[in-house]
């Protein structure tokens, strides 16, 4: 029995890189959906990005086992012309929402590798500066939806 606090502390000491390299992120994702791609290999995701901490999060990249490319993108009027263009990074304030949303931010997804339906879900993972990964489920809703 004298070897039991030993063995603790050995386990303990064992696990502390483990620990400490467990990042538990801020970033918090909500109401995540794109329109039902009815013959179409793109589609546009709309969300919520929500830092509940106390520094900024940078976000680096977006990927979806589902699609061939995940994006940042944003959308801007120029001249009178709609314009799309890919952004590299995003970076959110603490205790800042940033709003993805038709006509502005969104993630854009191509090349998909399976069909989904009105009520499935895709799996996107938001890629944070310093090796976090944020994992939400996107909900495919009817082409009409908002």
């Amino acid at each position: 029995m004298k070897k039991f606090p030993e063995l603790a502390a050995l386990c303990l000491l064992a696990a502390l890189p483990v620990l400490a390299s467990a990042q538990v992120s801020a970033l918090i994702v909500q109401q995540a959906y794109m329109r039902q791609t009815p013959g179409g290999d793109t589609a546009a995701v709309y969300l919520t990005l929500q830092n509940t901490g106390a520094r900024p999060v940078i976000v680096i990249g977006v990927q979806s086992p589902y699609a061939s490319s995940a994006m940042l993108h944003t959308s801007s009027i120029e001249k009178g012309q709609s314009k799309m263009r890919a952004k590299d990074t995003l970076v959110i304030a603490p205790g800042k929402k940033v709003n993805f949303e038709p006509g502005g931010t969104h993630v854009m997804l191509t090349g998909f590798k399976r069909k989904v339906g009105v009520g499935q879900t895709v799996p996107l993972v938001f890629l944070l500066a310093g090796g976090g990964r944020v994992e939400t489920a996107v909900v495919v809703r009817p082409l009409g939806a908002q």
